[in-house]
């Protein structure tokens, strides 16, 4: 199998996993949205939820895996596997030692960590103390999922995507099942939410270890940390890695701690638009990243440098046929996606105006995002985890200086504007220096599918628009009619633009879907 058919493959299987995935994500912020809607208590609760997810991302799913994905191909596939699982081991072992002292401080400090990004929230009685309590049941589950996300790297390097991807699925479900059974348990049943957090992130991480047997590897405690040179070099890349991610978190935090001092709601709406944003993000640029990583390692080992230009090329085509259509179909149908799932129970017609609103603001940042996934997994491959973090702490100084100016004429829709306009200068500066690195990637190959799409995207675009206008989006009620609508404009929209890449030959499309007849 060719390089460009593994990575194609790689992503097919945990796209299709992490469609499964988003749907239940989906699913949840439904549930969320109706027994909730968007005031007080999922202000306070995805406030709180920001902090595990952040450090989450510092110890665990960005530096980490960063860190440990290369190094650990590099031993696999030049060392061997003794080795390899000797290196995983004491990966393990001493992460396990850092989540210990990571989780207790952070159930000790919460009052004040809470305070410091929700500031704004002390202008609501009881708001920061429920903050603060959400934050201290979830905060475990940072410990649970920094465990996943070595297991997951190591899984990958092994050649298995498929149940590493599944995982958040099962989250979703301890969710949504929490929301629905254990409500009436708690005076305020937004309490079953985080219960429901940490549920999730147990399941999550038990249901790894059955592949892990099937490809023997049984880990244990190894605290013999001196000397191993291997796990000095992961240290070494995932310092600045973990700054990195920091100055990407602190982006998010900044945009939270800014909407706190604005109307109550306000919150709630960012998080509903980027819950959605992130749909076609989690379900394709993530999947794309994860597989090109290792791939990638094995080239920089290898010293390959003609066919890392070639694997960076293609992804980055692949990111730009599959993000633009989705950009567009969230900018067309953000009201009657939310019509349909949220409008209802305590998700009221301003709440729904608003969340549609943020989603069109933060959809064309879509491809930047993705642009800048690829980038920087390219940069982690090839050693470089310095050279993210420094663009990452421009961005986040183009992210705070809109948001301070643009919240003060348009409120939220400021914020979520910042936020996409620092995403374009994040993937611009990452690609320059990227290029500057590895050589010319902006290719024939690339450049020409873009332009091929683009009339794609347009008449798909004015196709589904017409086919909406048959329906009041803003009146609640008529599921079945809604739901029958939106079903025909999005297999129409995803008709045409398959259609026309097919009739302008967009090879990509004639790859995937011989990929598809052979599976």
């Amino acid at each position: 199998m060719t390089e460009k058919r593994k990575i194609a493959a790689a992503t097919m299987v945990m796209a299709l996993a992490t469609s499964l995935s988003r749907v239940a994500g989906l699913v949840r912020d439904i549930v969320v949205a109706r027994l909730f809607g968007a005031g007080m208590m999922t202000d306070a609760f995805f406030m709180a939820f920001t902090i595990p997810n952040m450090l989450r991302r510092f110890f665990g799913e960005g530096s980490l895996t960063a860190a440990f994905v290369p190094t650990f191909s590099e031993v696999f596939h030049q060392r061997g596997e003794e080795e390899a699982q000797q290196l995983a081991n004491r990966c393990v072992s001493l992460l396990l030692l850092v989540m210990l002292v990571v989780v207790s401080l952070g159930i000790l400090f919460s009052p004040w960590i809470v305070q410091g990004i929700g500031f704004g929230f002390g202008q609501i009685s009881g708001k920061l103390q429920l903050t603060d309590q959400l934050n201290r049941i979830m905060f475990p589950y940072i410990g649970l999922v920094s465990i996943l996300a070595l297991l997951t790297g190591i899984l990958n390097v092994r050649g298995h995507f498929f149940v590493p991807s599944l995982s958040p699925l099962f989250l979703n479900l301890a969710m949504i099942l929490s929301a629905l059974t254990m409500g009436h348990l708690f005076a305020q049943p937004i309490y079953a939410l985080a219960v429901g957090v940490l549920l999730g992130g147990i399941v999550q991480l038990l249901m790894q270890f059955p592949i892990l047997c099937r490809y023997h590897i049984r880990l244990k405690f190894d605290f013999n940390f001196r000397g191993d040179p291997y796990l000095h070099k992961i240290m070494t890349l995932m310092l600045p890695g973990i700054a990195g991610v920091a100055i990407y978190q602190i982006n998010i935090i900044v945009t939270r701690l800014l909407a706190s001092f604005l109307p109550e709601g306000s919150v709630s709406y960012l998080y509903y638009g980027q819950r959605l944003f992130e749909f076609p993000q989690g379900i394709f640029i993530v999947a794309l990243a994860q597989a090109v990583l290792p791939m990638m390692s094995r080239q920089v080992a290898e010293d390959d440098q003609v066919s890392l230009r070639q694997s960076l090329t293609f992804a980055m085509t692949l990111i730009t046929l599959f993000t633009l259509p989705a950009m567009v179909g969230l900018i067309v149908c953000a009201k009657p996606i939310y019509s349909l799932f949220f409008l209802g129970g305590e998700f009221d017609l301003m709440a729904l105006k608003n969340t549609a609103l943020a989603l069109v603001c933060y959809a064309p940042g879509l491809i930047f995002v993705g642009y800048s996934r690829i980038a920087a997994q390219t940069f982690y491959a090839l050693n470089d985890t310095r050279t993210p973090v420094r663009v990452s702490f421009w961005t986040l100084l183009v992210n705070l200086a809109l948001g301070v100016v643009l919240m003060q004429f348009y409120g939220f829709i400021g914020l979520a504007v910042a936020l996409t306009v620092a995403s374009l200068f994040n993937a611009l500066l990452l690609l320059v220096l990227l290029q500057r690195k590895v050589g010319t990637f902006f290719q024939k190959a690339l450049y020409v599918p873009i332009l091929k799409v683009l009339p794609a995207c347009l008449l798909m675009a004015i196709a589904v628009s017409f086919l909406l206008r048959s329906v009041d989006w803003l009146q609640s009620g008529l599921l079945l009619h809604k739901s029958l609508v939106l079903s025909v404009a999005v297999v129409v929209g995803a008709l045409i633009y398959l259609g026309c890449c097919y009739v302008f030959k967009v090879d990509e499309i004639h790859q995937g879907w011989k990929l598809l007849r052979r599976k």
